[in-house]
């Protein structure tokens, strides 16, 4: 890689490899938000997915279609750059992060009375 890049403003580590989407390219992972009591921050649980061998993994969408044709139409998520997402896991000590994984059929799946459940009819979550 060009040592212009860093001289331009450019981080090159962050910058374009082969066979890896761009830092920024934006990606829609499954994810709840959580919202504590008592005036507490609030923050985003992201949610695993796990493979048929090994231990459960990082995962992220390109598009909402293909997030929702592997997880369903239910699936609670939020978009991000995939960048920032795989920084984030990585510190958390997770396996890299599957972009566009192939979900076996039949797998869990939100419904809406887990929706409900989960974040009641305000969708604020707990």
């Amino acid at each position: 890689m060009s040592r212009i890049l860093g001289i331009v403003g450019v981080d090159v580590a962050k910058s374009a490899q082969p066979g890896v989407p761009p830092y920024h390219t934006p990606v829609f992972v499954p994810a709840h938000p959580r919202y504590p009591a008592g005036g507490a921050a609030p923050r985003v649980d992201f949610e695993l997915l796990r493979p048929p061998s090994g231990p459960p993994v990082p995962v992220a969408f390109s598009t909402v279609a293909k997030l929702v044709e592997a997880l369903g139409p239910m699936q609670p998520w939020i978009a991000l750059s995939l960048g920032p997402f795989a920084e984030a896991m990585r510190e958390a000590r997770l396996p890299k992060v599957r972009l566009d994984p192939e979900v076996a059929p039949g797998g869990r799946r939100w419904r809406p009375e887990d929706l409900e459940r989960t974040y009641g009819e305000s969708g604020a979550g707990a």
